[in-house]
């Protein structure tokens, strides 16, 4: 049958998957976005060879170096949440749920940072506006609004308990 706890670890670990994988895809779509998308919507019928070079022309950069580091932390970040399910079999799921809606909710403030200075490269390359002209901005920004949103209904619905059990 197993032991009491086991039950409740596969849970957080499935969790914390769904939440690992999750992040990963807002994290590859946001740096798409930023990287690709955006640029060829900003600028459309030019490949993003004629874009780079523009930029370059204007000593303007995409800022690829802060994009991928926003990308690549917040995957570590969901991956160590995982581990924690992994390593930790007493973690609550609640939590584990709780900690992934928490980054996805964060992610939206930290890509407008990273997506600020090639927005306005672009704005100062091209001589358009510095908002995003692909719609997938608008998409990452609602997910992360669902999550701030679910992230609350969370701790509503959260019973008034010790989140471990006691020892």
């Amino acid at each position: 049958m197993g032991q009491p706890g086991t039950h409740r670890s596969r849970r957080g670990i499935i969790t914390g998957l769904v939440g690992l994988a999750v992040i990963a895809a807002y994290a590859a779509v946001g740096a798409m976005h930023t990287l690709v998308w955006n640029p060829l919507a900003a600028a459309p019928g030019s490949t993003l060879d004629e874009i780079q070079t523009a930029l370059t022309q204007a000593d303007e950069s995409l800022g690829e170096s802060k994009v991928l580091a926003w990308a690549i932390i917040g995957v570590v970040l969901a991956a160590l949440v995982l581990l924690l399910a992994v390593l930790l079999p007493t973690i609550p799921p609640r939590v584990v749920l709780a900690t992934d809606l928490w980054l996805l909710a964060l992610a939206a403030p930290a890509h407008m940072f990273v997506a600020f200075g090639a927005g306005m490269s672009l704005a100062d390359t091209f001589g358009i506006g510095g908002s995003d002209h692909a719609p997938w901005g608008a998409l990452l920004y609602a997910l992360s609004a669902a999550a701030l949103l679910s992230l609350v209904a969370l701790a509503v619905r959260a019973p008034a308990r010790a989140p471990f059990p006691a020892a």
